[in-house]
């Protein structure tokens, strides 16, 4: 017999950890509240207003897998940057070529000779002839998309619904019961409507796959190999090769954006599984938390785009930014790549992230819970609902904000940041059995607080 959530205990719960959280906090109060006369909410970046507590914690330090707040508090971070600091806060190696570099130049806007080590080495790893750079996985996707329209003339995108690809407009599509599109909820100020610019579908239908693709209005599918951000979704054995063959046969370009699933190993989810991509994007931890990014295209596509190219306009076409491929930054992607993530921080991450979700799972078997925890590589996320999502709509449909609020501040008050807002947990090579042993007992506690 499952338990049942008691939502006024619920309820109780949180009030009480949202006290405890302020009394244990009170530099970071302090500092919010002065915030809050020149940050707009308090906060550097708007998401930051929706922490577990009622204002978020400031941090002194961090280093590896472990950060320190401004009232001597310490965590064990299983957030790490929400992927940008997959790698841990500062690995040795980036810090030091970061120091390097400084002296030498942080930008100019003339190449440098690690960028071409840094490209051979993404060639290496993800199988594509040729790249270029950006600051974030947005800008990549943005840029990818472009160039996809430009050279196939077609105007719409295809994603998949409640689908995570930063803050690209195309992409907050989804919906609704009856599976007619829409703007995304809470899509703010949209410059243009998505329905414009994109198509949406339900992640693992194959049938609606091959049906909107064969309208033949579609320049590229955007998509996640595995979707996340709403859970971890792993595709349905054959999926893959459905989306590669009916792409191809359409005449329709696939990105692949492994910026979060760069989790699955040194190559992604891509090179551990043969993908196939026209494009491949990738973000966050490339630098080892210095913002980077890149996008990775076939020798057909290369060709196609030089041959719509003018040169002349090339510096205004939209595609770019002056600080993208900054010295900086590319001296923090050499480092990473070289000397932190490696086959060896895999294998160790990885290994950790099995005893995390193993712990998470002997919970859920304890109390009879109607949950589910899922993993990908280094990176695991546990969902409210039985059974694993088929799709983005139907994790949605699962989403329960006031528990999400609840494991996340009960943790936070035991030196456990999550990830906000859901439920996971990254493992970089800094993580130690000890931190792992140390979430199952809280979360323990948490379960046995709600259900005991």
């Amino acid at each position: 017999m499952t338990k049942t959530l008691d939502r006024s205990r619920l309820e109780s719960l949180l009030s009480s950890e949202e006290q405890l959280f302020h009394k244990s906090h009170p530099k970071s109060y302090e500092l919010y509240k002065r915030a809050r006369k020149s940050l707009h909410g308090g906060v550097p970046m708007l998401w930051m207003m929706r922490w577990a507590g009622s204002f978020p914690v400031f941090v002194k330090e961090a280093k590896g897998a472990h950060f320190t707040d401004v009232d001597g508090n310490s965590y064990i971070d299983f957030c790490l940057g929400d992927t940008g600091a997959m790698t841990g806060h500062s690995p040795d190696a980036t810090v030091k070529a970061i120091n390097d570099q400084i002296q030498k130049g942080i930008t100019l806007m003339l190449p440098y000779e690690d960028v071409i080590w840094v490209g051979e080495e993404l060639q290496r790893r993800f199988k594509l002839p040729y790249w270029q750079f950006a600051l974030t996985a947005t800008d990549a996707n943005r840029f990818a998309l472009r160039m996809a329209r430009m050279i196939t003339g077609r105007q719409k995108i295809l994603v998949f619904n409640y689908c995570y690809h930063g803050s690209v407009d195309e992409t907050f599509i989804t919906m609704d019961e009856e599976g007619t599109p829409m703007s995304r909820p809470n899509n703010m100020g949209p410059q243009v409507n998505p329905l414009e610019t994109s198509k949406v579908i339900e992640f693992n239908d194959i049938g609606a796959l091959e049906t909107v693709l064969s309208a033949r209005d579609v320049a590229v599918v955007l998509a996640e190999p595995v979707m996340t951000n709403i859970g971890i979704i792993h595709p349905k054995p054959g999926y893959h090769d459905a989306l590669r063959e009916f792409t191809r046969k359409y005449g329709t370009y696939l990105i692949i954006d492994e910026t979060h699933t760069i989790c699955t190993g040194p190559g992604g989810y891509t090179a551990a599984n043969a993908l196939q991509p026209d494009f491949m994007t990738l973000g966050k931890p490339l630098a080892g938390g210095v913002p980077a990014a890149v996008y990775g295209f076939t020798e057909e596509v290369a060709q196609a785009f030089s041959a719509k190219l003018v040169l002349e306009d090339s510096d205004v076409g939209g595609i770019g930014g002056t600080l993208a491929g900054n010295a900086l930054s590319i001296a923090a992607m050499k480092a990473t790549l070289e000397n932190v993530l490696t086959k060896e921080f895999y294998s160790t991450a990885i290994a950790l992230q099995e005893k995390f979700t193993a712990g998470v799972e002997s919970v859920i078997k304890e109390f009879e819970l109607p949950w589910i925890v899922k993993q990908l590589g280094n990176r695991s996320e546990y969902w409210f609902r039985p059974t694993p999502p088929r799709n983005g709509g139907e994790a949605a449909a699962a989403v329960d904000h006031e528990l999400d609020r609840f494991m996340h501040l009960f943790s936070l008050n035991r030196g456990i940041l999550m990830t906000p807002f859901h439920n996971m947990a990254l493992i970089s090579s800094e993580t130690t059995q000890a931190d792992v042993d140390h979430h199952t007992k809280v979360f323990r506690e948490a379960v046995q607080s709600l259900f005991g």
